[in-house]
């Protein structure tokens, strides 16, 4: 009996302290894979290489776009961007910036950058999460970015369009 509860004892230290030990993984090698993952997903928009696009978005990912009522889940997004990817070129942004973040296991990621757009910088933000192997969008979110100096004279250009739907969402809660 007390040979099984030392075996027991032992048993829980050691799982207690195998899960509380991070997997080891190279961060500077997936940072690249990240890095060549978002940018041949950006340049797949720009080629309008609709697979190639969306094959990179998990099935329950998410797209938040830059208009107040753009957040799309992967279906709608697909269905929505079609016609464009259609025209032979959907979007073409380019990164000039990025950063990339792990979760301890490295299952997860998320990132931040800056990219180049025809609506000059916007800011693109998301969290990625392997599945079978492979790094999936999960969400990702596209902003325009607004400098300081000029916020007051974006202000009123957006408050025409947004105020109704601010006001729209309100009353819902």
């Amino acid at each position: 009996m007390k040979k099984t509860l030392i075996l027991f004892s032992i048993a829980g230290i050691l799982a207690t302290v195998y899960n509380n030990v991070p997997i080891s993984f190279d961060t500077t090698e997936q940072k690249e894979i990240i890095n060549s993952f978002l940018d041949d997903w950006h340049n797949a928009a720009a080629t309008a290489d609709y697979e190639g696009y969306f094959d990179k978005i998990a099935e329950d990912g998410r797209y938040i776009g830059t208009d107040a009522m753009e957040n799309w889940d992967k279906k709608a997004f697909a269905t929505f961007s079609k016609p464009y990817f259609d025209k032979g070129k959907a979007w073409n942004f380019k990164a000039v910036q990025r950063n990339i973040y792990f979760s301890k296991d490295g299952t997860v990621a998320w990132f931040d950058e800056l990219l180049d757009t025809w609506m000059k910088g916007c800011r693109g933000s998301g969290v990625l999460e392997k599945e079978n192997g492979e790094w999936k969008i999960k969400h990702y979110v596209l902003s325009m970015t607004v400098p300081n100096e000029v916020t007051k004279e974006v202000i009123p250009l957006k408050a025409k369009y947004e105020d109704y739907i601010i006001a729209k969402l309100k009353e819902k809660q």
